[in-house]
């Protein structure tokens, strides 16, 4: 997974980078096929904002969290992203054709 982090009215530093890296390196052990992720971190006065578009087989996840600090911000973030990722992992599976299966059976 390639991770593209930049910041916007914010310099990123080497800390925050890779506090950001080993956070997002995470998704990998959710679904297997992610191809890219771009990390925004932003700025504006007291609201430190975190957004991140993540690239998926077939699909394009986005999401944005805010905090009063850019850490738990970058945190907020991957919990969005996760529950995003288990949501689009149910879908490709699909469950859901078994039960029916089932059900023309009997």
């Amino acid at each position: 997974m390639q991770i593209q982090i930049s910041g916007h009215q914010i310099e990123v530093t080497q800390a925050l980078r890779d506090h950001v890296q080993t956070r997002l390196a995470k998704l990998d052990k959710y679904f297997d096929n992610v191809t890219s992720l771009a990390v925004v971190l932003s700025v504006e006065k007291v609201v430190h904002r975190a957004e991140a578009t993540l690239s998926v087989a077939g699909r394009t996840l986005h999401a944005e969290a805010t905090d009063g600090d850019m850490y738990a911000s970058v945190d907020a973030l991957l919990d969005k992203l996760v529950a995003q990722l288990r949501k689009h992992k149910e879908k490709v599976t699909a469950h859901h054709r078994e039960e029916g299966r089932e059900l023309r059976a009997e």
